[in-house]
C-alpha cells in the first residue's frame, strides 16, 4: 500500500505543496507569455517592424517574474505552473536565440551551449524521473540566467546602445564578439554573463539530481509518497511532517 502525506489545508498552493489547480492567475499569464512568444516569432521571422517584435518579446520576458511573484503571494503555486513555466521560458528563449543566430548577430555557439545545455537537462531529468518521483524545483541561478539572456536578447534585437569592445581576447577570434574589441550592442554582455548562469545551473541540477537518485535509492519507501494528491488535515495538529498508510 502506498503512503499518504497529511498536510495543513493552508499549505496547499505554496511552493512545497503545488496544488492540481490549472484555472490560475499565474497559469493564465504563463499561457499569455506562450502566445506573445510564438507573435514575436511570427514577426521576426516574417521581417516586420523589428521595433515591435523587440516590444513583444519584452513584455513576454517580464511575465516571467510576475507570474512566479503571483503565485506564491496568493498561495496558487500548481504542478501545471511548475511544468509549464520552464518550458515557455525554454521558447521564449530559443525564439530569440534562432532568430539572432540566423541574422548573424549572435555567435552559433551561444546556440549550441544554450540549447546543448538544455537538452543535458531534459535528459538527466529523464534519468532522475526514473528513481524519484517529484520534481527537482527550480533554481535560483536558472532564473538569475533566463533573466540575464532574456535582457540580453532584448537589448540585441534593439541594436543599442553600442560599445566599445574591452579587447580581452585577439581580434581574430570573432566568436566572441565584444571581448576580441570590436563594438557590439551592449545585450551581448548579458548573454555572456546569462550563459555562465546557465552552465552553473546545469552543475547545480546536477549534484541535486545525483542526490535524489542516492535518495531514492536509500530509501525507496519514500518514493511512494502520493505529493500529487496529499491528504489535507483540518484539524489543529502540526502534522506536515507526517504520513499514514492507505
Amino acid at each position: 500500500m502506498g503512503l499518504k502525506k497529511k498536510i495543513k489545508k493552508e499549505l496547499i498552493g505554496t511552493s512545497d505543496y503545488p496544488s492540481n489547480k490549472i484555472f490560475t492567475i499565474s497559469n493564465f499569464i504563463t499561457a499569455i507569455r506562450l502566445i506573445l512568444t510564438l507573435v514575436f516569432l511570427y514577426l521576426f521571422i516574417n521581417n516586420e517592424n523589428r521595433y515591435v517584435a523587440l516590444v513583444i518579446y519584452a513584455i513576454a520576458a517580464s511575465t516571467d517574474w510576475l507570474d512566479g511573484q503571483i503565485a506564491r503571494m496568493t498561495k496558487t503555486v500548481s504542478w501545471l505552473g511548475k511544468m509549464m513555466d520552464p518550458i515557455v521560458d525554454r521558447a521564449l528563449l530559443f525564439t530569440g536565440v534562432l532568430g539572432l543566430v540566423a541574422r548573424g548577430e549572435l555567435p552559433l555557439w551561444v546556440c549550441v551551449v544554450i540549447i546543448g545545455r538544455d537538452v543535458y537537462l531534459a535528459c538527466g531529468n529523464f534519468i532522475v524521473r526514473r528513481y524519484h518521483r517529484r520534481p527537482i524545483d527550480v533554481v535560483y541561478t536558472g532564473k538569475i540566467a533566463t533573466a540575464l539572456l532574456m535582457t540580453g536578447f532584448s537589448l540585441m534585437l534593439l541594436g543599442l546602445p553600442v560599445l566599445d569592445g574591452f579587447g580581452l581576447l585577439p581580434a581574430a577570434l570573432t566568436q566572441f564578439p565584444g571581448l576580441n574589441g570590436s563594438s557590439v550592442p551592449m545585450g551581448i554582455y548579458f548573454v555572456y554573463a546569462g550563459v555562465c548562469f546557465s552552465l552553473i545551473t546545469a552543475a547545480i541540477y546536477t549534484i541535486k539530481g545525483g542526490i535524489a537518485i542516492r535518495q531514492a535509492e536509500l530509501h525507496p519507501e519514500d518514493e511512494d509518497d502520493d505529493f500529487l494528491n496529499p491528504e489535507i488535515d483540518d484539524s489543529d495538529e502540526d502534522v506536515t511532517s507526517g504520513a499514514y498508510t492507505e
